[in-house]
């Protein structure tokens, strides 16, 4: 399908919104409250500020993340821009991530108090895994999914190739 910059920009948006709605709520819900179980402990709501990126990798330390964020909304849309033609799958894998990216910067540019500026809001708890929030997710399926596009994408060459051996 050809490239469409109002699809991109529309799931991304769709994801952002969702991610800054779910993150308002999770505030003004969760906050000094204790964690709110879902499915018993298997999956929390849990209020906390990750001040590291995706599932709390690098709490702690003073480096400027939203660097990673705006980094990769310019790789996303170097990488859409690229090429007149996505299939659906690319085109879903790279809003998804664009959306997500978006969401966690904001959080670290505009929703984050002084002492904790660069923070996100964090949320969800399943299990033992870290508490993520809904940009993460989005990032981490659109992440999946680019995987899966570009396996399959490779598949079709490999068959292609040998298609045209035999064939040739």
């Amino acid at each position: 399908m050809k490239r469409s910059f109002p699809l991109l920009v529309g799931i991304a948006g769709l994801t952002l919104w969702a991610d800054q709605w779910t993150k308002t709520w999770a505030e003004e819900t969760l906050i000094a409250r204790p964690p709110v179980e879902i499915i018993g402990e298997l999956l929390r709501f849990t209020y906390t500020r990750n001040s590291g990126v995706a599932f709390g990798l690098g709490a702690g330390h003073r480096f400027p993340f939203y660097w990673f964020s705006l980094a990769a909304v310019a790789v996303i849309l170097y990488m859409f821009a690229r090429h007149r033609e996505h299939s659906l799958l690319r085109h879903l894998s790279l809003s998804l991530i664009l959306g997500g990216a978006l969401g966690n910067l904001v959080d670290r540019l505009f929703r984050s108090p002084g002492f904790l500026k660069g923070a996100v809001v964090d949320f969800v708890h399943v299990g033992d895994f870290p508490t993520f929030n809904v940009a993460d997710s989005a990032i981490t399926i659109g992440a999946i999914v680019i995987v899966v596009w570009a396996i399959r994408a490779d598949v079709r060459e490999q068959r292609r190739s040998r298609d045209s051996a035999r064939d040739g």
